[in-house]
Parts: structure tokens; sequence; C-alpha cells
């Protein structure tokens, strides 16, 4: 009988190769370790990176703003969206900051520089002309959104820079802009006219009340809190706020607690925000209430506008009668007169009492009507459009829809009167006909005012912008 087959050999082959193949997958198994975690560090790295460049610590944004301005305009502008106006500097460097101090500085013996939000609206854009022309220094804000045509905003920022006066192209919410603005300016007051406008827009787009009108509002009063020295502010509030208010003349002692529309419920929080930071933080603060403000340069949504335009064009226009069937009436306030409240609650505008966002004493706290006091019905309206521009209107009569307007305003400045001697002077015939001039020249149409004022050699306002 044979011996058995020698098997070590196979054994021991066989031993060898698992000892490989374990030796194998530790080396595997560690370089993918490896890998797993140099990438994972890598990823970590771009995230902290990533957040660091958008999102600086609160403490460092009034430290380093001009830095972080820089890396904020690479990613959420210059990265990632076309620009939409050409600017002559990038925002923060030292070129813009020579414009930013240049607009904001004062030309006359204590002046004030001021910082004007919504400088490009119609409002805006007047205060801030008549403001710059008296000495005072003024630097504008104006994020230019297309809640009506752009282009008009556009027009009317050229007009500024020819009165010298620097727009800063930003937003309210954008809390990195506003430190940076404060750290080059040290600002005595703030002229707040930026806001979401309109009644009827707020059935649409509810969210752009609630962001401009009480989040970027409460923004702007944060920096304001800390700011050394701390601004004295006026802000534009708006006679929406009386709501359902059935008293007549409207007073700044009647009841506002019972807005008609989202955009007056905005602006009702505005001045209950601005009782509170005038109390925590010593603010000095100073509502305004317009009354249906027109002229020149004025927004396209407005009816005087938006009549004219379609009158012109041949359209029919709808003109509204209360439930009753009465005409609705409004207190129609022209710009010059509403400029002149404005300058006037500025000048009368006690500093802050606060410092390094502590209320050390009492500050001044006021809201004033700035109205024209005479209501008159949008039909007699449009019948002084229809002789200024020559044509007959295709008027269509019905009843005002639910949509947050009111069937009547009627102001009060017996208050604004007595305080900064508010007194408005012009009627609706007088200045819609300086509206239709200045109408006619900008957009190149011909009107009876236009014929007139070609008769007369007078240049048509508007025609150069």
């Amino acid at each position: 009988m044979g011996s058995p087959p020698d098997t070590s050999k196979t054994i021991k082959l066989e031993r060898y190769n698992s000892y490989v193949r374990r030796i194998q997958s530790t080396k595997l198994l560690n370089a993918s370790s490896k890998l797993i975690f140099r990438t994972t560090l890598l990823i970590a790295l771009v995230l902290v990176l990533f957040f660091t460049i958008n999102y600086p610590p609160l403490s460092d944004r009034r430290v380093d703003a001009g830095a972080a301005i820089h890396r904020h305009s690479f990613l959420s502008t210059g990265f990632f969206s076309s620009s939409r106006f050409p600017t002559s500097s990038a925002i923060g460097g030292p070129n813009w900051e020579k414009q930013v101090r240049h607009s904001s500085t004062p030309r006359r013996p204590n002046g004030f520089s001021i910082l004007v939000t919504g400088a490009a609206g119609f409002i805006g854009s007047h205060c801030s002309i008549a403001l710059k022309k008296r000495g005072d220094g003024v630097l504008g804000l104006d994020n230019f959104n297309s809640y009506y045509d752009p282009s008009l905003k556009r027009s009317r920022q050229k007009m500024l820079l020819k009165n010298q006066v620097f727009i800063v192209d930003g937003d309210l919410n954008d809390a990195v802009l506003l430190a940076k603005l404060f750290d080059v300016v040290p600002f005595s007051h703030i002229l707040h006219l930026a806001a979401q406008a309109g009644v009827r827009y707020a059935m649409q787009n509810p969210q752009s009340y609630v962001s401009s009108n009480i989040a970027g509002f409460i923004n702007l009063l944060e920096i304001a809190k800390s700011a050394n020295p701390q601004p004295a502010i006026v802000w534009a509030s708006s006679s929406s706020v009386y709501g359902l208010n059935d008293k007549v003349p409207f007073s700044e002692l009647h009841r506002t607690d019972r807005p008609a529309s989202l955009y007056a419920a905005t602006k009702k929080a505005g001045e209950e925000i601005a009782h509170t930071y005038n109390h925590i933080y010593g603010l000095s603060l100073t509502g305004l209430r317009f009354f249906t403000v027109y002229g020149p340069w004025g927004r396209p949504d407005m009816a005087y506008f938006f009549f004219t335009k379609d009158i012109l064009q041949g359209k029919s226009i709808d003109v509204y009668q209360t439930q009753e069937g009465k005409q609705v009436a409004r207190d129609f306030t022209y710009i010059d007169d509403v400029v002149k409240g404005c300058v006037g609650a500025l000048d009368t505008a006690e500093k802050s009492t606060g410092s390094g966002g502590k209320k050390k004493k009492p500050a001044q706290l006021r809201v004033y009507n700035l109205g024209n006091t005479s209501p008159v019905p949008v039909g007699q309206l449009v019948s002084i459009l229809e002789s200024l521009l020559g044509k007959k209107a295709k008027k269509h009569v019905v009843g005002m829809p639910r949509n947050g307007d009111v069937p009547f305003t009627h102001a009060n400045v017996s208050l604004a009167y007595r305080d900064f001697g508010y007194k408005p002077s012009t009627d609706l015939a007088s200045g819609l006909r300086k509206f239709v001039k200045w109408y006619s020249g900008y957009y190149g149409v011909e009107t009876r005012v236009k014929k007139e004022v070609q008769g007369a050699g007078e240049v048509p306002e508007g025609g150069s912008a």
C-alpha cells in the first residue's frame, strides 16, 4: 500500500495566498479610509469657506465691513447675476467710498448728513434734490426694483447725479451694506422713504410688503441704534393707516387699528415698531402719513398717471364709485408741498438719545399728516386731465372692488402746521398742469399743455432726462 500524498506544500501555499490577500485588503482599506477622510475634510473646508464668505460673524461685521462687502458682492451679484446698471466703481472700493463721502458731506454751516432710502423713488428723488440744493449732504440708497418701470427710476438717478447726489444700488435687507455705509459716514439724519408701495399689489405679492416695510425697516433701525452718533430718523408712514376710520378730517388722534389693506397694516406695524425702538434704544423717530402724493416724476401705478396714459392712447378708464353710488374722493397732495413737509420734519427732529445701543433718556417720537386738506372726487380729477390733455376720456364707472382701497381721504394738518409750519398751497388743477407738462416732455407726447408751452417759448419739463 502506497504512502498518502504530501499536502504540506499545498497548505503552505494556500496560507501564503491568504496572507497576501489579507495584506492587500488591509492596504486597500487603509487607502480607502484615507481617501474618505481627505474628501470629507476637503468638503468641510469648502463649506466653512463658503459660509465664512457669505455669512460673516455678527461681531466682525462692523470691524471688517469693507472686506465683507467685497466678498458678498462677488457671490451674490457679480458671479450669479449680470449687472443691471453700470457703476463707476466697485461697492466698498476706494473710489466708491470717495463718492459716498463726497455726496454725504454738507456744504453749508451746520448742514445735515442725510441717508435717503428710496432715493430713486418719486418722493425720495424730489427730497434729495431739495436737501442737496440747500447745502445738506445727501446719500441715496435704492434697490431699483421692478414694481414699476425701473427705467423711470434710472432717469431720476441721472437727474440726481446732475445734482451731485450719489445713489448706492442696494437693499435695506443687506445688513452688511448698511453697516459699511455707517462705517464710512456718520449720518446725522435718515430720511427713510423706501417701501413697497401700492394698496392693490398686496393681493398679488404680499411677501414683498413684509420684506420691505417691516423686515427692511427693522434692519435699518438695528443699524441706526448701534451707530455712533445715533441719527434722527424721519420715515414714511401712510394715510392708509386710517383704514376704516369714518371721522373727517383724519386726525393723528383718531384710531388706526382697523387697516383695510395689507399695505396699511404694514405701515401701522411700522408705527408700532418705531415706538418700540424709540422706547428701548432712544432713537428719535418721526412718522409722516402721506396723502395721495402726485406731480412730475410720479409713480406710474397712481391713478392720475395711468389715467393720463390711457386717455392719450384712447383706452377706457375705470372710475370707481362707492357701494352707495357716491364718488370716490382723495386728498391729492402736490409733491412740492410734501417735500416742504419732509424738510420741516427733518429740521425740527431732535437728536436721538442713545449710545452704543443703550437709551440714556427719553427721545422724540412724533407722527404727522401731510395732506392737502381738500378732498377732490376722482371724477373731477378726470375732468381736469381732459382739459389739460385736450382729449375726452372714455370713462367706465364701476363699483369699487374690495381690494383694500378706501372711499375717501381727508387730512387734518394742524399739528404739522403748528410744529414746522406745514401749509400746502398747490390746488389740484395747478399741480396736474405741472405734471402734464412734465409727462409731455418726458414721454414726447402731444398735449394741449405742451402746445401752450411751445407757443409761449417755454421748455417742457422732463425733456432732457
